[in-house]
């Protein structure tokens, strides 16, 4: 039971299931507890014979097809990659799924002090492990990439954009590590790195004395009105008039025409 609070550990016990849910990925995977509690709240709409206790595929697809009817029949808000994470048995999602379940039945909120969302990953598991002993990019593949995921949708596009945003993540968390540790993996500091940088000057803000200083030596104070309307009369440039000689037309059609 590890991953799931104290209160929801105690709200399971007390409804009496079939068996004892001991590790929430693989008890709760196929569906038939979660059909089982459903039954304790809604027992005229739960029908314990129409779900199969199997651990196939086939059985997992079916009693999660009448559990997807029944939780669209009551509008209840139970996001859809929480459901596949229990399906395909990734890390974390069962325990979700059963504290919303939790807090959907009973109206009380459950103390979370994991304020990321779940990638359902073993990314906390392998941050746990030594550097020598974390998984390869292969064996993230393995170990993220489940194979009812194919079995259940074998479209080959969508396999492979799985499989690569799988190798990214594992790529980006290496070159975190060697960021964080760059004496183990060697990594010498660029040029920029080793340069000093210092701040850029900060601007001078002009003060109350600088502008009205400004102000005052921009417009006199002693100005006579008559000299500034004359001056704003007179024209600030001015243009000189030139007489140009033009050439007289008609001598050009009476020249002679030369022969060719």
């Amino acid at each position: 039971m590890s991953g799931l609070p104290r209160e929801v550990l105690k709200w399971i016990q007390s409804l009496d299931l079939t068996w004892q849910i001991k590790t929430a990925k693989w008890d709760v995977t196929n569906g038939y507890l979660i059909a089982e509690i459903f039954s304790w709240y809604f027992p005229q709409d739960i029908q314990m014979h129409s779900y199969n206790n199997g651990t196939s595929l086939d059985s997992k697809q079916k009693n999660w097809y009448l559990l997807k009817l029944f939780i669209k029949r009551h509008s209840l808000d139970i996001p859809e990659e929480y459901i596949d994470g229990t399906i395909h048995c990734k890390e974390g999602a069962a325990a979700m799924l059963l504290e919303i379940i939790y807090e959907l039945l009973t109206n009380r909120k459950v103390k979370k002090t994991q304020t990321e969302e779940p990638d359902f990953t073993d990314k906390l598991y392998q941050e746990k492990l030594p550097m020598h002993a974390r998984s390869t990019a292969s064996k993230a593949v393995k170990n993220n990439l489940r194979i009812t995921e194919i079995m259940a949708d074998q479209n080959l596009i969508l396999g492979a954009q799985k499989s690569q945003k799988i190798i990214n993540d594992h790529i980006e968390h290496r070159r975190q590590e060697r960021y964080q540790n760059p004496d183990r993996f060697q990594v010498k500091p660029t040029l920029g790195e080793l340069c000093v940088r210092r701040p850029p000057p900060q601007p001078t803000q002009p003060t109350f004395e600088d502008s009205t200083m400004g102000e005052s030596a921009a417009v006199p104070s002693q100005a006579n009105p008559e000299d500034l309307q004359s001056m704003s009369r007179e024209p600030s440039v001015q243009f000189k008039e030139i007489e140009v000689n033009q050439m007289d037309k008609s001598a050009l059609y009476n020249m002679p025409i030369q022969g060719y």
